[in-house]
């Protein structure tokens, strides 16, 4: 076993602190990679506290993941000693399930091992992410970062990237397409960056006018305010597509009322309680209201290739693992712009 040092929560609400987990010795087709960056979701605060219950202790959070290969299985072949690899929000599922078969390990039938706050596929061996500095995974689970990309930037795109990126591929996101953006957050800032890539005209809707700026430095077209009640009569109709990044309770319905007749609204944010949906609102002009979550190795890896060829990364601040609990209150503060990335080699200082 590979002694491990890591920030982990010892229990549902404690500080993240320092502890030495153990990691399996890697197998014929395992990788393992020396962790320069991990990326802070705000669901690993979430996950830290229990807010949405189930949670394994201790915890080490973290799921977007970029590394360093520093020893490969006899069996595997994409990678070799050096190579730049990442991990996402799942580390293993079934392999032959129809999901997994087609290429959407995310959905297996049997219950992917997610990279935390989950076990093994034996279903015992917690899993520990990647606030740690090193991780072993299966090679076919392990994503290859092209060439030229940032790699701190790289990291949140594990999650960050993948959750918007696929809803817009999943809904045919293209140039003349009128798309708004709800909420300019982690997720928020690469869906616009995203839509905007792809040729859409981009109008992010927010509680307020403080990121206006920051929109249109994305890549934003407009910028409305939604606590003006008034904006939503204005935009009636007009979107042929809404990703709704944002995890507080909303009113879905006004939203529901500015999408285009065939237009969807794609929910990636999750709000701690449920949602109402005036049935009304969808079924005037063949409205439809979907969800996404995360997506396949495939389309993870296809999301890194796009961002490369086309030089997207987020926006983020690198911190050291010892800042990860003020990062965390700043993060409930939304006091990020907009994603933290503890640095690797803080762990091994």
């Amino acid at each position: 076993m590979l002694k491990t040092p890591a920030y982990a929560a010892a229990r549902a609400g404690a500080k993240l602190a320092p502890t030495i987990i153990e990691r399996r010795d890697p197998g014929p087709k395992d990788v393992l990679l020396e962790i320069l960056y991990s990326g802070i979701c705000h669901s690993d605060l979430h996950q830290a506290r229990d807010e949405w219950g189930g949670a394994i202790f201790p915890m080490v959070p973290g799921h977007e993941i970029v590394g360093r290969v520093t020893q490969v299985g006899k069996d595997v072949t994409k990678f070799k000693v050096g190579d730049i690899g990442a991990v996402g929000c799942f580390v293993d599922s079934c392999g032959t399930c129809a999901s997994c078969k087609e290429h959407l390990e995310n959905f297996c039938e049997a219950g992917c091992a997610y990279t935390y706050n989950s076990t093994e596929m034996d279903r015992k061996t917690p899993t520990y992410g990647g606030y740690s500095s090193q991780i072993v995974v299966r090679e076919h689970y392990t994503l290859k970062v092209p060439a030229g990309l940032d790699l701190a930037a790289t990291a949140p795109l594990l999650c960050a990237g993948i959750t918007t990126y696929s809803p817009l591929r999943q809904f045919n996101c293209k140039k003349g397409d009128r798309v708004a953006v709800v909420g300019l957050g982690g997720l928020g800032h690469m869906a616009v960056k995203f839509a905007a890539s792809m040729g859409a005209e981009v109008t992010v809707l927010s509680t307020s006018r403080a990121k206006e700026a920051d929109a249109k430095r994305l890549g934003a077209h407009a910028f409305e305010v939604t606590s003006d009640k008034g904006v939503f009569p204005k935009l009636a109709n007009r979107f042929h597509l809404i990703v709704d990044t944002v995890s507080a309770p909303h009113d879905l319905n006004d939203y529901f009322e500015t999408l285009h007749h065939y237009g969807t609204l794609a929910l990636v944010g999750l709000p701690p309680e449920a949602l109402r949906v005036e049935p009304f609102a969808l079924v005037s002009g063949n409205r439809r209201f979907a969800g996404s979550n995360i997506g396949g190795i495939k389309e993870t890896q296809e999301m890194l290739d796009y961002c490369a060829a086309h030089g997207i990364v987020s926006d983020i601040e690198t911190i050291d693992v010892h800042q990860v609990n003020e990062a965390y209150e700043r993060l409930l503060k939304n006091d990020v712009r907009y994603r933290f990335v503890i640095d690797g080699t803080s762990l091994r200082a």
